[in-house]
């Protein structure tokens, strides 16, 4: 009897061991699991499209007169970034720009390339803002304001501009990164990646975020995203990266943007993020899952994982000033303090989003 109970206590022991080594190994990799997931997720399917022969002069021209506000056209044949980051910002945003300019938009050489930050607005209604604006274009040189009146629904108008612009003012750029204002994002870790992951100097269609999967459009009328079956038919968008923040290699650009130019604009607009989905998918550019963007929900503050995430969801401009200076001014955490943190903050992030 003892001896079969010792058996029993034993095999316990080794069970509980095995599922404590299971998931401490989950945790350290839980980012890749979700790209695993995610991916299978995903449809392979692109239309067909002669994307592949689009080449740069087949684009339609863009013209300065196009943006009332911009810094020289000649800004980036100057400075030949290697990545451009295009930042979604309202007019009135001014804190959270200036929070950008001292922390993540500040840094200008990373890993031997150059690295630059724009901001994007539109029209404002207050008189008194747009002389405030054009001050600050002025004095800062990196405000570019298009022809659009700044609001929600006009947020796709607001990306087709920021692709516009970079089409044709910053052609050598090889990758774009769009991220909205309220966006903790690290263009260090970002060019890290990308650099591990693929040749830098390979031509090829990259279009990088998080990617949400089957999502159906919103037919609430009440709804700010009410989409009616008018303008979208279909009962679910194609995979499409989350607006917060993604990224896109110079050729994905130029598909993307040529498709945007011949697809008729619906009343109303897709939501931006919706729509640029939709264009990839018309140019055949496929989404690429990195579980490193955060997309919509917040993820919890920790240092290491702030370290090792490429954007970070709903920071206020005096938490970006805080996180910024924590996870920058600290010593680069260890591999495995990495990986916990990452996990833990995922793990967090997850339970939040379920419990909400």
């Amino acid at each position: 009897m003892q001896v079969r109970v010792k058996r029993k206590l034993g095999f316990f022991s080794y069970l509980c061991a095995i599922v404590a080594c299971a998931s401490l190994l989950a945790l350290l990799f839980l980012d890749s699991i979700e790209l695993w997931i995610t991916s299978l997720g995903m449809n392979p399917a692109a239309a067909e499209t002669r994307a592949g022969m689009i080449y740069a002069q087949s684009m339609p021209p863009t013209r300065p007169e196009e943006f009332l506000l911009m810094p020289s056209p000649l800004v980036c044949q100057r400075a030949k970034p290697y990545l451009i980051n295009m930042v979604a910002s309202a007019p009135a945003n001014q804190r959270a720009r200036q929070a950008i300019r001292d922390t993540w938009g500040g840094e200008v050489g990373m890993r031997g390339l150059r690295v630059m930050t724009f901001f994007m607005v539109g029209v404002t209604s207050d008189p008194g803002l747009g002389k405030v604006l054009i001050e600050e274009a002025r004095e800062r040189g990196d405000l570019i304001q298009g022809r659009f009146l700044d609001s929600y629904s006009n947020l796709t108008l607001k990306t087709l501009s920021m692709l516009s612009w970079t089409r044709r003012f910053c052609p050598q750029a090889h990758f774009m990164a769009k991220v909205d204002d309220d966006v903790l994002f690290n263009p260090s870790t970002l060019l890290h990646f990308l650099n591990r992951s693929r040749n830098p100097y390979e031509q090829e269609d990259l279009y990088l975020g998080r990617v949400h999967l089957h999502v159906a459009p919103d037919r609430n009328p009440d709804s700010k995203h009410y989409l009616p079956s008018g303008a979208y038919p279909l009962s679910v968008f194609p995979d499409y990266c989350s607006g917060t923040a993604y990224v896109l290699s110079r050729s994905a650009l130029l598909k993307i943007s040529l498709a945007a130019s011949a697809s008729p604009l619906s009343t109303p607009l897709p939501p931006e993020d919706v729509f640029v989905g939709l264009c990839a998918r018309m140019a055949g550019v496929l989404p690429s899952h990195c579980s490193l963007f955060s997309g919509g929900p917040g993820v919890p503050y920790g240092r290491c994982c702030y370290q090792a995430m490429v954007s970070i969801h709903h920071i206020s401009p005096k938490e970006m000033l805080r996180y910024w200076t924590e996870v920058h001014t600290s010593p680069p955490c260890s591999w495995l303090r990495l990986r916990a943190s990452l996990g833990m903050c995922k793990v967090k992030a997850m339970l939040s989003s379920a419990l909400s």
